[in-house]
């Protein structure tokens, strides 16, 4: 995998990262809080300008916080995703003055020897652009006064930008990646997993409840095979989340299904499955995508308990509409299959995309109806003429039949059974739409 450019945004926190981060890549990509401290790990996503492909990273704030406990933690990320940098944009606060901490941080990255662009954020009118030539007093070569909310001078700030890139490499191609989203309860172990498959501390891992707010993308490479891990936050009940920006990450963890192409569905083997593990199956169940789902912590449990098919029974038992997910043990901390994720995400997608001939559907179909006939809800027979595949991701079938009856629940679920074992789907949900013909 060829490696993109990296262009970093850094500085202080509530500066207007986050809202500079999602400015230019035209969508809301990073979430954004009047809280600082909203932005924990860094946050990566793939943009293009003028045809220049490069990784856009936003970074968390270069302060500590007293009220928060992981600010060494969100401050050694920052630090590392400068150090990965081809270009460093600087980005401070034009509502205020520049801070002697400010100009600090400003020196020692300079000694990083990244190009460094100084981005004075927040300057809304013609007016306030007074106060830009206060910044050339750090040394810097460029200096640019926008308005990341409200768009002003973002389009001088990408011309600047490209010109700083590296030079262009003429293979240089844009790759596409399997995303997968992770996620699960609060400290089932999502971002040691994401770590752990991608060879690095690349998250902040944490026992405090709540550590990762918004979602980061890890890009990983497998066998010629390029993965897009989503690590999100914690969901759990939003009646139970006190702080506003954790709130935030969890309605943005959910949004996060939407735009996956898998889901990883992380459960704690020490205690499983809760209803709050219930709910999120069920989110994932009703997104349409391709599901896994795996037991972490497989190497805390005792020997003589070790039993796969009883857990995986006691899986099944509450989750049994999602029964169609392939199930791992695995093992964040000692690295026990958790390679296996990436495997099967593959498969899984390939079977979301599963396309069925009709005519397969057909004899299939007519040996339903003569071996083991529908029925609705009244309990009538219905008689289905034919089947075609409507739709893939998730594969999609039209009943059509004489009768305006829907099928019987149980028989529906049973059908859709019939279909996986008959064609071989497994990890995708499976559509039935009846249509009267």
């Amino acid at each position: 995998m060829k490696k993109k450019p990296n262009v970093v945004i850094v500085g202080y926190p509530n500066v207007g990262k986050s809202t500079l981060f999602n400015r230019l890549l035209k969508k809301k990509r990073s979430l954004v809080h009047s809280q600082p401290g909203m932005t924990r790990d860094w946050i990566s996503a793939e943009c293009t300008f003028n045809r220049r492909n490069f990784n856009l990273i936003d970074t968390g704030g270069f302060f500590d916080f007293e009220e928060d406990m992981l600010s060494q933690h969100v401050k050694k990320k920052a630090w590392e995703a400068a150090l990965s940098a081809d270009v460093l944009l600087f980005v401070t606060d034009g509502k205020r003055t520049l801070l002697p901490a400010e100009a600090e941080l400003y020196i020692e990255l300079k000694k990083l020897n990244k190009k460094i662009l100084v981005v004075v954020n927040k300057i809304d009118t013609l007016s306030e652009e007074v106060k830009i030539p206060e910044y050339y007093s750090l040394g810097a070569d460029r200096v640019i006064g926008i308005s990341a909310e409200h768009k002003r001078n973002i389009d001088e700030l990408i011309e600047t930008i490209t010109i700083f890139l590296p030079p262009e490499d003429p293979t240089e191609k844009k790759e596409e990646y399997l995303k997968i989203a992770i996620v699960g309860r609060i400290n089932v172990g999502k971002s040691s997993i994401i770590n752990r498959l991608s060879g690095q501390e690349r998250l902040i891992v944490s026992e405090i409840p709540g550590t990762t707010r918004d979602s980061t993308d890890t890009l990983i490479r497998r066998d010629k095979k390029n993965f897009c891990l989503v690590d999100t936050a914690g969901i759990r009940k939003l009646s139970r989340t006190k702080d506003k920006r954790e709130k935030a990450g969890i309605i943005k963890a959910k949004k996060d299904m939407i735009r996956a192409d898998v889901i990883c569905i992380i459960l704690d083997a020490g205690e499983f499955p809760t209803r709050q593990d219930m709910a999120i199956a069920h989110m994932a169940h009703e997104s349409g995508k391709p599901l896994i789902l795996a037991l972490n912590k497989w190497d805390l449990i005792p020997s003589e308990s070790k039993d796969p098919l009883l857990f995986k029974q006691r899986v099944f038992e509450k989750l049994e509409f999602i029964s169609y997910a392939p199930l791992l043990f695995i093992s964040a901390l000692s690295g026990q299959r958790v390679v296996r994720i990436l495997d099967l995400a593959h498969q899984v997608h390939a079977m979301g995309q599963k396309k069925i001939p009709t005519s397969h559907l057909n004899k299939f179909i007519s040996w339903v109806n003569e071996n083991d006939p529908p029925f609705s809800k009244n309990r009538q027979k219905i008689k289905i003429k034919y089947m075609t595949q409507k739709q893939i991701l998730p594969p999609t079938f039209i009943l059509f039949t004489h009768s305006s009856s829907s099928l019987s629940p149980a028989y529906e679920k049973h059908l859709i059974r019939l279909i996986r074992d008959r064609f071989n789907i497994i990890g995708t949900p499976i559509r039935l739409l009846l249509k009267r013909n």
